[in-house]
């Protein structure tokens, strides 16, 4: 029989070319049973009822004319009009009386599945409409997923509902808005065998970071029990990022990992007409992850054979987004779903557009954010779907969650806000495609935002979503990346922030002259090393009590400090893998030290801490070293587990060769050796020590990084933090720049490394040119200065014939 004409297909006969045959879900499906299953990739078993099976039914009931009927005077700008219309045809589908020969068809495809699987087995039922998945018109989520179905008449039902769900008032309101005629679409139904990720849990996986479009990170979420959750945005999931390149080697780069609350898990119910339930998820199982490390790492390597196969097939990169699912009886993970990716692919990625906000004011609330927009308006806060028709174009959408019901508004929206979701739930992926900002997962803002109330919607600062109270103002900014020279000084970028280094990456450098650990222990850890390796001394219940929560899961808590630090410092390398990071030890004084949780109980009070126990005087005294080995370890974690061997280390605040000699020894006895696997150690130079015996120190450190702040403050004796002298306080003072001059020459001449990390080069463009004279080799500037910096460095070369 001639496959144009059948009713159903089985996976195992259906390939990527299949769409208009199947829809984009059942086709893609297919192709990877039949090619990626032999490489690994599981995919639960299952058949299409085809578009074919589609056409024939509503031909032999004469349905098309009646529904072209009641649309005749379709008015989508009306919800009311819209509802009405779409209800009419969905009542007219769901009473169509399946042609015997059609029905039995599919249900004795379903017997077969019983043979298979077992007798009654639960089938997963999905819509996949023909022209859904294109990179110009996103139909994800349009249609209906029927979750836990069984037996012969459930089948045929659902069947029903999937071809009804064609025209759900969204997807009315899409074809329409997008110019496709209702007819020129038709709607194939999969009907695969189901995963019990009810026992167990399931989430949505990308194999592009969704916020930047960086292209070698897979970023994964999961909750417990069906996926529905996830991609609804009903739960707030775990996260987990994992580096691709060097997955491929056999490394293991999970190079950040999140918690989410997971509050509610999707289960099955023995009720016929409700499948599925929500309940409450155990308080002691919402703050553990779902999957452990070997599964996200298996997860992640499934998306690279997906990615690479569809990629192969299309002759160009194709990012991936994929739903995936854990069986609660067999603990095996699946894939479930697998479409090209359909935003960030589209971009333009010779075009750098920054949003930059200019003002700032009360946050009324954070989350999660998705992308890096900014958008303001008037609060219109939604409870319930059916208000949805008040909702005036312009306004700041507020509800709890949304699904496909709400998307004639987004799309009039300025911005969103939910209380619930992540970052690949569905008002995050519909505001991407749209261009709006996103601000997911708040838990209260339908409660804390008034209606009505002016908002700015910031998704401009990296992960976190800040919506701050009235109308701020703010500005697009875009360079043209092909107009940026690459001048002969290596442009570098200081950058504290992993959550902000995939962005980051796409600006034209030459890596990481300055990653800061202080910013990754503030935010990531917030608790003191040694409170943490001397947790059972700690004399503050309160203290402990903030301990316990912060490192559930962990017995040894010290493990928790390598973690989370190797994470914060694995992403910026990864993000800029294999240019190198220079990643400065910790260099907090000891009041800051003080201020970290349990931090007072092991710090002493300094009355002038600037020029204190700070640096590299800290790593080797008996009062803090084991302290630093945890440091250590992390560092080793990034080089060797996740293999990000670009990650090079810089020790701030050496004060003499004998103390340089002594860190060195520190290191090795904690394993982290200089030049092994190429690891260079490179010295801040930030005391006129450093300067003058600048011969005796590049001998122990394999180079210098200028710290220009800390060199000012020493040279013309200011304390940078008292207002009273800060007038006195200059970068640019003629002995600070001789002493710049004197130990650029002095490292070029004995051919060793040298850079500048200080803040001047970033806030005087003419200090950026003065050491460029001097034979600077890099310049590591902050990442909001580094085009215009480089322009002008380019400018300077060429005037010094360079």
């Amino acid at each position: 029989m001639d496959k144009n004409t059948e009713f159903i297909l089985w996976f195992d006969q259906l390939g990527i070319d299949d769409v208009p045959l199947v829809g984009g879900k059942n086709a893609s499906l297919g192709e990877m049973y039949r090619h990626l299953v032999p490489k690994g990739v599981r995919i639960p078993n299952g058949f299409a009822v085809t578009a074919y099976a589609y056409r024939y039914l509503l031909e032999k009931t004469q349905a098309v004319d009646k529904i072209r009927e009641i649309l005749s005077d379709l008015n989508t700008g009306d919800m009311d009009n819209l509802a009405e219309r779409g209800n009419k045809v969905r009542n007219l589908i769901r009473n169509l009386e399946f042609p015997p020969e059609l029905s039995q068809v599919i249900i004795e495809a379903y017997d077969h599945m019983c043979k298979q699987y077992g007798e009654n087995t639960d089938v997963a039922v999905r819509s996949s409409a023909t022209a859904e998945d294109l990179p110009d018109a996103s139909f994800a989520g349009q249609q209906e997923t029927y979750l836990n179905i069984h037996g012969a008449d459930e089948v045929i039902d659902a069947c029903k509902r999937c071809i009804a769900s064609l025209f759900t008032n969204r997807a009315i309101s899409y074809r329409t808005d997008k110019g496709f005629d209702h007819f020129s679409i038709a709607l194939s139904v999969g009907i695969q065998k189901m995963v019990r990720s009810d026992m167990a849990c399931s989430g949505v996986m990308f194999s592009i970071d969704t916020e930047s479009g960086f292209k070698d990170a897979v970023f994964l979420t999961g909750a417990y029990g069906l996926g529905e959750n996830v991609v609804q945005g009903a739960v707030n999931p775990d996260e987990w990022y994992i580096y691709k390149p060097t997955l491929r080697q056999g490394f293991k780069p999970i190079v950040m990992s999140k918690t989410g609350e997971k509050k509610i898990k999707m289960v099955y119910t023995k009720d016929a007409k409700h499948p599925t339930k929500n309940v409450s998820v155990a308080p002691e199982d919402r703050v553990k992850p779902v999957l452990n490390q070997d599964e996200i790492l298996e997860l992640a390597k499934m998306a690279c054979t997906i990615e690479d196969h569809y990629s192969e097939k299309r002759g160009k990169f194709t990012a991936m987004d994929m739903e995936w699912a854990k069986d609660g009886v067999t603990n095996e993970i699946f894939i479930v779903q697998a479409r090209p990716e359909t935003v960030h692919s589209q971009k333009d990625l010779s075009k750098l557009r920054e949003y930059i906000l200019k003002e700032k004011s009360e946050i009324v609330i954070k989350g999660k954010s998705v992308g890096e927009l900014i958008g303001k308006g008037r609060a219109h806060v939604i409870k319930d779907v059916h208000k949805i028709n008040e909702f005036q174009k312009g306004e700041v959408l507020v509800t709890d969650m949304t699904d496909p019901d709400w998307e004639p508004i987004m799309k009039i929206a300025s911005a969103i806000v939910t209380n619930r979701g992540g970052r690949t739930c569905h008002a995050a992926i519909i505001s991407r495609e749209l261009g709006i900002p996103c601000v997911v997962g708040t838990n209260n803002a339908t409660e804390t935002i008034k209606p009505g109330q002016e908002i700015t919607v910031d998704c401009s600062q990296g992960s976190d979503g800040n919506v701050y109270q009235g109308l701020l103002d703010f500005e697009i900014k875009e360079t043209d990346l092909g107009t940026i020279p690459t001048p002969h000084t290596k442009i570098m970028m200081n950058l504290g922030s992993p959550e902000q280094a995939f962005e980051k990456s796409f600006i034209p450098n030459q890596g990481v002259g300055l990653a800061r650990e202080e910013f990754v222990i503030n935010s990531y850890i917030q608790i003191h090393p040694l409170a943490l390796l001397r947790f059972d001394e700690l004399q503050d219940e309160s203290v402990k009590k903030k301990i316990e929560a912060l490192t559930i899961g962990y017995s040894n808590k010290a493990d928790f400090f390598v973690d989370k630090l190797a994470e914060g410092v694995g992403m910026i390398a990864a993000a800029f893998y294999p240019k190198k990071v220079i990643v400065r030890l910790s260099d907090f004084k000891s009041n800051e030290y003080a201020n970290l949780i349990g931090g007072k109980q092991f710090e002493p009070v300094e009355d002038n801490p600037m020029i204190g126990w700070r640096g590299a005087s800290r790593y080797y005294s008996e009062n803090y070293k084991p302290a630093f080995s945890l440091e250590c370890r992390a560092i080793l974690k990034v080089r060797n587990e996740m293999g990000l061997t670009n990650l090079e280390v810089m020790i701030p605040f050496p004060r003499t060769t004998e103390e340089a000699r002594r860190v060195i020894d520190t290191m090795a006895e904690f394993g982290l050796r200089q030049g092994e696997n190429g690891l260079r150690v490179i010295g801040m130079c930030e005391i006129p020590a450093n300067v003058i015996l600048a011969d005796e120190f590049l001998e122990i450190f394999d180079g210098f990084s200028i710290g220009t702040n800390d060199l000012t403050q020493l040279l013309l004796g200011v304390d940078r933090d008292s207002e009273l002298v800060a007038h006195v306080y200059d970068e640019r003072n003629e002995a600070v720049k001789k002493m710049v001059k004197w130990v650029i020459e002095t490292a070029n001449s004995k051919g060793k490394y040298i850079g500048i990390c200080g803040q001047a080069p970033s806030d005087y463009q003419e200090f950026a040119k003065f050491v460029v004279e001097c034979g600077i080799q890099t310049m590591s500037l902050n990442p909001d200065t580094v085009i215009k910096t480089t322009m002008a460095i380019a400018e300077l070369e060429k005037s010094l014939g360079r």
